[in-house]
């Protein structure tokens, strides 16, 4: 499963090897964040670049962030382009796998610090459209374009065999304010049509829904404590 564009230094059979692996510590990033230089774009946050899959076989999900690898981590808009660009793009790509944008320190978990008290709002797309969807997306969160301070989290983008998910995550579900902000602001920078359906779920809906559920029927991006 190679999600990862071949380059000088990584070889395709290495990274093929990473994406099958199922490792109880993750590994450290590939690209590794340096101080901005003097003629770089500095960024107001660090972020980690990550993707999962899940593994074959038996899977626990309360494993998941141990499978979450990291591509790289950035703190300018050069360095976010040199981690980008080993990263193939959500429409190329067949198997089932979710891409994680996350600044430094969250985790792409519910249960983290940052997000347990938040939510995602989660826009479907048809298959095709998910590259220019997330690219957007993402250089609008690490551009500073939602003027909501450190609210915003992270994003997520999962492709999957019928419909590709984004969803942008932030810190304060019951804050309507902030939430609007970020949906009116998604609009704009995405170019959406009028008709088009973004959903705002808070996380801890999701934890409730699957205390209902049982176990059996965790989701990927509910990793058990």
């Amino acid at each position: 499963m190679p999600f990862l564009n071949a380059s000088d230094d990584e070889q395709p059979q290495q990274q093929q090897q990473v994406a099958r692996a199922a490792p109880k510590k993750r590994p450290d990033p590939f690209v590794k964040v340096t101080t901005p230089g003097p003629d770089e774009h500095a960024l107001e946050f660090t972020y980690v670049l990550s993707y999962f899959v899940r593994p074959q076989g038996k899977f626990d999900p309360e494993d998941y962030a141990c499978y979450v690898q990291p591509v790289a981590s950035f703190k300018s808009v050069e360095q976010f382009w040199t981690a980008y660009r080993h990263i193939k793009r959500p429409s190329d790509i067949a198997e089932k796998v979710d891409f994680h944008l996350f600044k430094d320190g969250i985790q792409p978990v519910w249960e983290d610090q940052a997000n347990c008290k938040g939510g995602k709002w989660i826009l479907r797309l048809k298959k095709g459209l998910s590259s220019r969807i997330w690219e957007n997306l993402i250089l609008a969160m690490i551009g500073e374009q939602f003027l909501v301070g450190e609210e915003i989290c992270g994003a997520v983008c999962s492709v999957r065999n019928q419909e590709d998910i984004v969803s942008l995550w932030n810190r304060s579900a019951d804050n309507a304010t902030i939430t609007t902000r970020i949906r009116d602001t998604m609009r704009r920078v995405l170019n959406l049509p009028v008709n088009a359906i973004l959903e705002y779920k808070k996380h801890g809906d999701c934890l409730n829904e699957l205390k209902l559920q049982g176990p059996k029927q965790l989701p990927p991006h509910k990793p058990r404590r």
